[in-house]
């Protein structure tokens, strides 16, 4: 399902030029011609084919370049060429159009669509963000565009009417691409109202753009995740696949992230079939609250103790502060051994240390633990040999100690740490151990070797 409408498919009877008004005779309605401009202006207008049209309405551009007609046979040509299709040779021809004549409804949306077109097509950021921002101004042009005096107020009507939802999709899509959410909903919204709801229900631009407008609603802060589940699951309810899977993702992750769970979304898909915008009465029950979680956790559990870490550590940051104390309770005071520690920074005094499987995954710490000191003993200047030599041997022992901890605790390592739970803060969580110890593997002894006596013979 293409997002970027060609301009070669626009349809041929809201883009025809109006030739109609330029008589047979060498009297071109009401523009006086010599018969050799006549008769170049002929082979113009009268070319069959976009190939014979384009060089034909070019001769004449070169050879009478102040034409009373000069709009209408650049439009004749911007068509032809874009029906070839040599696009960029239409938008050169749009911008000639425009020169002459820089209300042209015709030109401005001609420049809307190839220039949106292109950017779509841009694989460099900058590029593509200037492409779509030049297509959004002639797009803010093309809406303010008045009837020219020529034209009848029907005629301009429904030309108005056939290529304002191109305006609104590139204003919303260039707001869309820098972040400008609000801006984006506005001409999404302003887009799909201006059509028939049946063509909301069809694949292709607009039914693309009721996607990009749940995406604006997901990118805005904060994000509105009941409008993204509306609009996403409306487009996936019509969009073929495998457009329709890839809208369900976005959909039911807004769904989630609003209701907590996937329960209840059949009620969604329902409404989003009868509905193009959300009823009145539509609404989505959020999610229980962090502290609600935690006052229900705390009511069902019997034994506070017997919580998972990661369950603890929820309660602890989210909790009310009674909440939280009488989880506190169960570990304040308390020496325990935890194991695998992730760490995240290590000094001779302290490790901070992932613990919980969500500070693993985000690589934060949620422990810091305040570790013992290890006392290198100092060589005694006097004393007998033995004393010094056990001195020597107790000292060796410490900063090999040391040296085998600093060794095991490089960033990123996985530790067993003992510690005494002595304090915490909320947020960001972080619980504090004191009277810590790093726990160093045991080291396999090497078998003792025996002798082995063999009997002379």
């Amino acid at each position: 399902m293409k997002k970027a409408v060609i301009a070669s498919l626009l349809m041929a009877a809201s883009f025809a030029p109006h030739s109609t008004r330029i008589a047979l005779g060498q009297d071109a309605g009401q523009v006086q011609m010599p018969a050799a401009e006549y008769a170049s202006y002929n082979a113009c207008a009268s070319a069959t084919t976009p190939a014979a049209k384009a060089p034909a309405c070019e001769a004449y551009l070169t050879a009478f370049p102040q034409s009373a007609v000069k709009a209408d046979v650049l439009q004749q040509l911007m068509i032809a060429y874009s029906q070839i299709p040599a696009n960029d040779k239409a938008l050169d021809a749009a911008d000639r159009l425009l020169q002459v004549d820089p209300n042209n409804l015709r030109g401005l949306t001609f420049e809307v669509i190839l220039r949106k077109q292109a950017a779509d097509m841009a694989t460099d950021p900058a590029a593509k963000q200037a492409g779509l921002d030049a297509a959004a101004s002639y797009a803010t042009k093309g809406l303010a565009a008045t009837k020219p005096k020529d034209m009848s107020d029907a005629d301009f009507d429904a030309l108005k009417k056939g290529v304002t939802p191109n305006f609104y999709s590139a204003i919303a899509t260039a707001a869309l691409a820098k972040k400008d959410d609000a801006t984006a909903i506005t001409d999404y919204k302003a887009e799909i109202a201006s059509v028939p709801v049946e063509m909301t229900t069809k694949p292709g631009a607009i039914l693309q753009d009721v996607y990009e407008l749940g995406i604006a609603y997901y990118q805005s802060t904060p994000p509105d995740y009941v409008d993204c589940t509306w609009y996403t699951s409306r487009a996936a309810a019509f969009a073929p696949e495998p457009y329709k899977t890839e809208f369900l993702k976005v959909a039911t992750y807004c769904y989630k992230k609003y209701h907590g769970k996937a329960d209840g979304y059949d009620a969604v898909t329902a409404a989003v079939a009868a509905n193009l915008n959300p009823p009145a009465d539509f609404k989505i029950a959020p999610a229980p609250s962090p502290a609600d979680i935690v006052k229900e956790v705390i009511a069902s559990t019997p034994d506070l103790s017997a919580l998972a870490i990661g369950d603890k550590e929820f309660i602890l940051a989210n909790g009310k502060p009674e909440d939280a104390a009488k989880v506190w309770d169960t570990l304040k005071g308390k020496a325990v051994e935890i194991p695998d520690a992730v760490v995240v920074s290590a000094s001779d005094t302290e490790i901070t240390a992932s613990v919980s499987d969500d500070s693993v995954q985000a690589k934060t710490a949620d422990f810091t633990f305040k570790l013992k000191p290890i006392v290198v003993p100092e060589i005694p200047e006097t004393g007998t040999p033995a004393k010094k030599a056990a001195a020597k041997k107790e000292a060796a022992e410490a900063q090999k100690k040391i040296d085998e901890i600093k060794a095991a605790t490089a960033v990123g390592s996985k530790v067993n740490i003992a510690g005494t739970y002595d304090s915490f803060t909320p947020s960001p969580l972080m619980i504090t151990m004191t009277d810590a110890e790093v726990i160093l593997p045991e080291k396999k002894k090497e078998p003792v070797k025996k002798t082995v006596h063999h009997a002379a013979h």
